[in-house]
């Protein structure tokens, strides 16, 4: 039996005009989110997790949907997974992190990472961002993210007006409103064995995607778990106090009615991919999983790197609408979960 587990979903938050569509707009995929969310934290869900891209027609900006999700909600986690670094003002993400976790009651969890492959070139660029000579747009990125966690700290170090409009409190000033332990909450996509070792040094839990840099040619489930083990010895290695967590995302589908059957009865004897999410890199892609609920138990449980993890992010076809959706998170928490002690 595998251990208990925390179980959420994950949402790119797609949206097209299509007909066959049920997420139109903009407006839809934001308004669907937030719904998606109340609903699975009425199901029993534990995270509902949003990605994040820029220039496309999906999730974007995300802290106006972490703030309206944590309004309308009370107990479920409410995360990234991920926030390129590449774009983002790390004094400014402070501010809104923190009101939006302020917002939810402490209830963020922030995943960050370098970014991936996206649909302009370099749009990093136009949001005015370069690296400096001599780094790349990954050392740009990593950089941020070490200026971001320190500011976390919610330590003072801005020079206060000597005659300011309003009274300061004493010494240097930090960055308002800080939101306490939100730097606990912060976890890093790795995509490498490395920058999992890295994350792990910095104090940052761990999300490991679908996808992950091919790192010796071994099924992806057995390279990722080998992943998460390497983070947590470097996790012990470096001396901090508290247990990291660690997450993995996976397309998972429980086939219980005909409409289950029609969307994903043919993805049951998918495997494993190669390919290249960069000119000179080859990744591998991790299977879906789509099965009877039975099946599904057997198959889970060899998967190591689901094993490995405490938490599991299951990707959800958003297009498919807050309903089915709700239903799929359902099928997954009632029929699998408690078959595997995740439950």
């Amino acid at each position: 039996m595998l251990h208990m587990k925390k179980i959420g979903f994950l949402s790119f938050g797609h949206w097209s005009a299509s007909p066959h569509s049920g997420t139109r707009s903009a407006r839809d995929a934001l308004l669907q989110s937030i719904d998606l969310a109340v609903a699975a934290e009425e199901l029993g869900a534990d995270g509902a997790y949003f990605r994040v891209h820029h220039f496309a027609r999906q999730l974007a900006s995300p802290f106006p949907l972490l703030a309206a999700i944590g309004a309308r909600t009370s107990r479920i986690e409410i995360g990234t997974a991920v926030i390129d670094m590449r774009y983002e003002n790390p004094m400014y993400m402070v501010e809104d992190a923190g009101a939006a976790d302020l917002i939810a009651g402490g209830r963020l969890q922030l995943g960050i990472s370098r970014g991936s492959p996206e649909q302009v070139i370099d749009g990093w660029r136009y949001f005015g961002y370069r690296p400096p000579e001599g780094k790349s747009d990954a050392d740009m990125a990593r950089a941020s993210t070490e200026v971001f966690l320190e500011l976390l700290r919610g330590k003072g170090f801005a020079e206060p007006n000597p005659q300011p409009m309003f009274p300061n409190p004493p010494g240097l000033l930090r960055i308002e409103p800080h939101s306490e332990g939100l730097r606990e909450r912060i976890w890093w996509g790795a995509a490498t064995n490395a920058t999992a070792e890295w994350a792990a040094k910095l104090g940052m839990n761990l999300q490991s995607s679908t996808l992950k840099f091919d790192e010796g040619g071994k099924p992806f489930h057995i390279q990722q778990a080998e992943q998460i083990r390497l983070y947590r010895a470097a996790w012990k290695a470096a001396g901090h106090q508290r247990q990291p967590r660690v997450s993995v995302s996976r397309s998972i589908f429980a086939l219980v009615d005909d409409r289950d059957r029609a969307y994903f009865g043919r993805d049951g004897d998918s495997r494993d991919q190669i390919g290249f999410i960069e000119a000179n890199t080859r990744a591998i892609f991790g299977r879906s999983y789509a099965a009877e609920p039975h099946v599904l138990i057997e198959e889970l449980a060899k998967d190591e790197a689901i094993a490995e993890a405490d938490t599991l992010l299951l990707t959800v076809p958003n297009q498919l609408g807050v309903d089915y959706n709700a239903h799929v998170i359902e099928a997954i928490l009632k029929e699998v979960a408690p078959g595997l002690g995740w439950r």
